[in-house]
């Protein structure tokens, strides 16, 4: 089983080491409703404000407003300090593997969840949509009511969707937390949250960086297959430089830059880690390549593997 989060603390204090600017965490129950809906949403718009939901909110119900003007971050204020916020990606079909994270490094309790947070400067939610299936939203309204570790975003959750989700999850994040560092991750990894923070603490020169695991590859052009790109054309044979989906994080000068843009501006790729990528050149980042961050296997080292069941022991 993974180390139990009181176990954390000797890295968070090696972190501390890395630099001055990192303060103490300070654990704050925060969670925002964002904005209100109005009409048909097609594409998400920027947040103007929010209210809060009770003293010691966890999970959080984020609602888009339809509007024309840019972003930015109106009416955001008292965000939760944090080193980093890491957002866990989850479906309606991925109960099972909720379960599975929540019996290995992700707490299944409010107290771990904030016990992890002050050791680490991390704080973690999953990260879901909407569904107009009335017996799915009802079964998630039971989780949310027994775990409270979610931020749910005001989009249909479907595979075809996950770009407009990644951007809505990142406007929520920023809104909501006020980080040096916002991760997006999948539900299907197994991450040391220890490991993660040290590399996240290091000293950048940088202020506006990538971090993943990169890799370029073909271009789909075969619309039987799952990752068919219907822009194929704009792209050519090969695909640039960009991280792999599973896990990558951006900087907070980065969040909010794509934050204080228009959402019809952002061009939306088939799938999400492209996307993520082509804005990523469009914007003066460095890309800084983490094989750590993809390992095969559960080692001295690795900070996220893509299989949870070789870790869990």
């Amino acid at each position: 089983m993974p180390s139990s989060p009181k176990s954390y603390s000797s890295y968070a204090r090696q972190s501390a080491a890395f630099s001055s600017r990192r303060s103490a965490f300070i654990i704050v129950a925060s969670a925002v409703l964002v904005g209100f809906l109005i009409g048909t949403v097609a594409f998400l718009r920027p947040i103007k404000g929010y209210r809060c939901l009770s003293p010691h909110p966890r999970s959080v119900r984020v609602v888009w407003e339809h509007a024309s003007g840019g972003g930015g971050s109106h009416g955001v204020a008292n965000r939760h300090k944090v080193m980093g916020f890491v957002g866990v990606q989850t479906g309606f079909g991925s109960v099972g593997r909720r379960a599975s994270l929540r019996k290995t490094w992700f707490p299944s309790d409010r107290q771990g969840l904030e016990r992890l947070e002050e050791a680490t400067g991390l704080a973690f939610r999953f990260i879901i949509g909407r569904t107009s299936d009335k017996a799915k939203m009802s079964a998630l309204q039971k989780e949310v009511a027994e775990y409270d570790d979610f931020i749910q975003l005001d989009i249909q959750e479907e595979y075809s969707k996950l770009p407009y989700k990644t951007l809505a999850f990142f406007k929520a994040a920023y809104a909501l937390f006020d980080a040096e560092f916002y991760v997006k991750a999948d539900d299907d990894i197994y991450l040391r949250p220890d490991r993660l923070s040290l590399l996240l603490a290091k000293e950048r020169s940088h202020s506006q960086t990538y971090i993943g695991c990169m890799k370029k590859g073909p271009v789909f052009t075969d619309p039987k297959l799952k990752w068919y790109e219907p822009l194929s054309h704009l792209l050519g044979k090969d695909y640039f430089l960009h991280a792999y989906g599973t896990i990558y994080t951006l900087s907070a000068d980065v969040v909010s830059s794509l934050v204080a843009l228009r959402n019809d501006s952002f061009r939306m790729f088939s799938n999400e880690d492209v996307t993520i990528g082509a804005w990523m050149l469009a914007m003066n980042v460095n890309h800084e390549n983490n094989l750590e961050l993809c390992a095969s296997d559960c080692t001295a080292t690795s900070i996220a593997v893509s299989d949870i069941p070789k870790c869990s022991d």
